[in-house]
């Protein structure tokens, strides 16, 4: 039997395919995917909509976990930087991560973050 942090390992190795269809089968179809301090998406529509800027640009991803540990109850939490190649530069984010997990699909994603890096970063992009 696949163990919840197994599927989160897995979940963050799709994300190299750039394949958002892929990405949101491995979710819930009502999961909650909360980007700290954005407002919360819930549902397929609403979160297809909100990761699709993050792929859109993106010429390669590579999210590199660094740490990683499952509670009793099958929460997992990662430590990571997410990567992303926007035209001929790797846009970097440090992340803390929190997988819920029902079934082998994400039901509540949390990801934690500085924002106004992310945004300075983006704002270095021509």
């Amino acid at each position: 039997m696949t163990s919840n942090l197994d599927h989160t390992k897995d979940f963050i190795a799709l994300w190299s395919r750039i394949d958002l269809e892929a990405i949101l089968a491995v979710m819930a179809p009502d999961c909650i995917y909360h980007n700290m301090p954005w407002a919360p998406l819930q549902g397929h529509d609403a979160i297809r909509e909100g990761l699709a800027g993050f792929l859109a640009g993106a010429g390669a991803i590579d999210w590199q976990l660094l740490h990683v540990a499952e509670s009793q109850d099958g929460m997992v939490m990662t430590e990571r930087v997410d990567r992303f190649l926007i035209g001929e530069r790797w846009i970097e984010m440090p992340v803390m991560g929190i997988f819920e997990w029902q079934d082998g699909l994400i039901v509540h994603w949390r990801d934690y973050f500085d924002s106004a890096r992310f945004q300075a970063e983006m704002a270095t992009i021509s």
